[in-house]
């Protein structure tokens, strides 16, 4: 490292690539295809009915107030209905609902056909019936970037029972590279 007018010059790692425009995105989409990411299902009340969407990008952003993100790319049909909702409910998923999940990734797929998986709040959003952890919110900020939505959503509600339907620990649902996996305590690194 050196400096260069009081400012630290990092050198380029000897694996950096820095690439045309086109190049980076393809660099891009490919760094994050393989970082792992949580399953979530996003639903809200539309005004002509219920919505839900998969994501991957969900986060934490705070504990005290309990806030979390996530984004929503403009290609999403819901993502009209979900970002103009007054609340939603985040569902995070167990390897067991990999069905829902694909159902709700799938465009033009009817998400709410099998009324046994779903209920309604009383504040009218649709809700999964057996996901060991939902959250239901209320969007307190939206900054659209480039095509796509960073959607900010402060907790109101919480239920979580981090059990699979047999009573078991609930193994989340995880994408990663393209693909579907389960975490279980094979794959645990350590305690």
């Amino acid at each position: 490292m050196s400096t260069v007018n009081g400012v630290l010059n990092h050198p380029t790692p000897c694996n950096a690539v820095q690439a045309a425009e086109p190049a980076m995105r393809e660099l891009f989409k490919g760094a994050f295809r393989r970082h792992a990411a949580g399953v979530a299902i996003i639903t809200a009340e539309g005004k002509q009915g219920p919505v839900a969407l998969t994501a991957t990008s969900v986060i934490s952003v705070s504990a005290d107030p309990p806030v979390l993100a996530f984004s929503l790319s403009a290609d999403s049909a819901s993502a009209t209905h979900i970002k103009a909702a007054k609340s939603l409910v985040v569902h995070l998923l167990q390897a067991e609902q990999l069905d829902i999940a694909r159902l709700c990734s799938t465009s033009g797929a009817d998400r709410f056909s099998d009324t046994s998986k779903w209920k309604r709040l009383p504040s009218g959003e649709p809700v999964l019936v057996d996901a060991p952890v939902w959250i239901r919110g209320t969007i307190i900020d939206q900054m659209n970037i480039h095509g796509s939505t960073l959607v900010a959503v402060r907790a109101s509600e919480i239920s979580a029972t981090h059990e699979n339907q047999s009573g078991d620990a609930a193994s989340p649902l995880i994408y990663h590279d393209r693909a579907w996996h389960a975490l279980s305590e094979t794959s645990r690194l350590q305690t």
